[in-house]
């Protein structure tokens, strides 16, 4: 995977405290998430495999999910989910971590893999794809 994985541990020890505000962006307008939880999870694949010709997935990924209060943002959401589209699209998601006195804006970009809508929210459930400091 092409991020550091120093750098994600500090982000899922941090998350873990609670106290990170994360924005997604789609076409530059910026939404706030809430109930961010970040895991190392199992992939239902036996090995490291191209799925579906599209994407790449190995047997463990590190994922993602959060909450939007903002439902304006499910009409952009359809060309951002993996499966049967092919013309898929990355999640930009950002947030600040504080590591030794000093502040890091980390860029989280991420598939997005399944979502839920209630009334009043969406829940986007992602997979970890890059992770860059800026």
């Amino acid at each position: 995977m092409p991020f550091n994985h120093d750098l994600l541990n500090l982000l899922m020890d941090s998350n873990k405290n609670g106290s990170l505000a994360y924005r997604l962006f789609i076409n530059d307008v910026s939404y706030p998430m809430t109930a961010v939880s970040i895991t190392n999870s199992p992939i239902p694949v036996n090995e490291p495999t191209t799925r579906g010709g599209v994407y790449f997935s190995d047997k463990f990924a590190f994922k993602m999910k959060g909450m939007i209060n903002d439902l304006s943002v499910v009409p952009l959401l359809t060309k951002k989910m993996l499966g049967p589209n092919t013309e898929f699209g990355e999640l930009k998601i950002t947030t600040l971590l504080e590591s030794s006195g000093k502040s890091i804006s980390l860029e989280i970009f991420t598939n997005l893999t399944n979502s839920v809508q209630t009334s009043n929210s969406i829940e986007l459930s992602m997979i970890i794809v890059k992770l860059e400091s800026v």
